[in-house]
């Protein structure tokens, strides 16, 4: 239930959309009896885009998430096991297209190949089924099988869970496939605005987990208030940022993670 009315919550409120349809529906409102109303909507959302679109607003909502966790430190004992999150393989478009289609946060799949060169003993583990509301197709598990044994990983080191849907579930079926032990260590791999949520949810299901975040949308500097992003790039990580927030306080309400933003 918890899935669905999220999937269903953010195709109604997803902000840049939101506010694209509510200047439409002001400008026609303005031929109706309605005009005065309709002016102030349609205004009111094209300010709104414009200061997404043109202002460093979008890096002030996300600079946090990425900073929460700093890169974890590999100069310790080697790790059981690299467990990579989902979402950096688009998987109905890599089999339409016979090649693996990545997403911006492709960094995830790259890195935990990368991690698991340097840690030849440690387990690659992926944990991703399907995001849609409408489960149809293979889940992304597979093509991130078919990617990391075109990049040289052998299969016997490779583990995959294939059920999950959201966070949430990355977490649960994980633990229940891996069933850790208390002195084992295992690095988290996502999208470093992805981290906090991440780790909070791992957590709360007694996985302790030590946090490798990586596919950074900013710089982490003052770049990221004078750089001329581009505006679908602005825009993109507007969307990502306000979707984090309320994930964190949606899962904090319904006791999926013990603080509204977990820190190290």
């Amino acid at each position: 239930m918890f899935f669905a009315l999220s999937k269903i919550f953010w195709l109604l409120a997803e902000p840049v959309s939101l506010l694209i349809i509510l200047g439409v529906l002001g400008a026609l409102l303005g031929f109706t009896r309605f005009a005065r109303t309709g002016r102030a909507i349609m205004a009111g959302a094209l300010i709104a885009l414009a200061i997404i679109s043109f202002t460093p607003l979008s890096a002030a909502l996300i600079r946090p998430l990425e900073d929460r966790f700093p890169a974890a430190s590999l100069q310790g004992p080697a790790p059981a096991g690299i467990i990579v999150l989902g979402g950096a393989l688009l998987q109905n478009k890599s089999e339409a297209r016979g090649q693996a289609i990545l997403t911006g946060d492709a960094n995830r799949l790259t890195s935990g190949v990368e991690l698991a060169r340097r840690f030849p003993t440690a387990r690659l583990v992926f944990t991703g089924g399907s995001g849609k509301l409408i489960d149809v197709g293979a889940p992304e598990a597979d093509g991130v099988r078919n990617f990391w044994l075109a990049l040289g990983v052998p299969e016997e080191r490779m583990s995959f869970e294939t059920r999950s849907r959201n966070t949430w579930e990355n977490a649960l079926f994980t633990r229940d496939l891996l069933k850790p032990r208390p002195d084992e260590t295992w690095l988290l791999v996502t999208s470093a605005w992805h981290m906090p949520r991440s780790v909070g949810i791992f957590r709360r299901l007694g996985f302790n987990v030590i946090p490798y975040p990586v596919a950074y949308r900013t710089f982490g500097d003052s770049r990221d208030f004078l750089s001329s992003a581009k505006l679908g790039e602005r825009l993109f990580m507007f969307e990502f940022a306000i979707r984090e927030w309320i994930g964190l306080l949606a899962y904090r309400l319904t006791g999926k993670i013990d603080a509204l933003f977990p820190a190290p």
